[in-house]
């Protein structure tokens, strides 16, 4: 969990892995082979160099993550709540073992070819804006499994999750200011995800330099 050369300071990294993955017959997408690794080496390559310490958020029995050394931190909320309560889960796991870490960011655990400097442009952008949070876009899309989260929230995110029930990310921000990060999208979508066994086919050959 040491930081990283050009890692972003105070900035934990949060790989959401807590999906039922009904697209791709259940199990873990995360642990599914791309370029001879599973999808899950990739993701954690690229988040390395971009934060301070890394966290994976995942449910069920954390031994099948052993081999990667890194501490696997569960919902906090019950019942599969999606997303945000892997936001959550990642601001109570931030709170207790980085205290000194006033943001988290949220990667997918299924997107192998996120940018490398999403952190950074997350950081910079909510700066320049004054924004409260961020998320990425592409194809003039939003990506909300892709944000920076300020930890200090974390109380008003279990609160609207308890007592008011509210599972979509983009129901959340709303009551705040978000930064949306427009990537660029060509030769591909850095924020492609393997959501269907015919997405690994394509995500072979994009690993391979050909254009999607």
């Amino acid at each position: 969990m040491n930081a990283a050369s050009g890692a972003q300071a105070g900035v934990t990294g949060v790989i959401l892995a807590g999906g039922l993955a009904r697209r791709m017959g259940g199990g873990d997408k995360a642990l599914l082979q791309l370029g001879g690794r599973p999808i899950l080496d990739h993701v954690i390559e690229r988040l390395r160099g971009q934060v301070s310490a890394m966290v994976l958020n995942a449910n069920g029995d954390p031994k099948r993550f052993a081999a990667y050394g890194l501490p696997v931190a569960a919902d906090t909320v019950d019942g599969f709540a999606g997303p945000l309560a892997g936001v959550l889960a990642g601001m109570d796991w931030s709170l207790e073992h980085t205290p000194e870490a006033e943001w988290i960011v949220t990667a997918a655990s299924d997107t192998p070819f996120f940018p490398a400097d999403v952190v950074a442009r997350f950081q910079s952008t909510v700066r320049d804006e004054g924004a409260d949070m961020a998320c990425a876009s592409s194809r003039g899309r939003n990506h909300p499994v892709f944000g920076l989260w300020p930890v200090k929230l974390r109380d008003a995110l279990l609160k609207a999750m308890v007592d008011e029930d509210i599972r979509k990310v983009d129901v959340w921000t709303a009551r705040y200011q978000l930064a949306v990060v427009e990537f660029a999208s060509e030769p591909f979508d850095p924020f492609f995800n393997a959501n269907r066994p015919d997405d690994l086919e394509k995500a072979e050959r994009l690993l391979s330099g050909e254009a999607a």
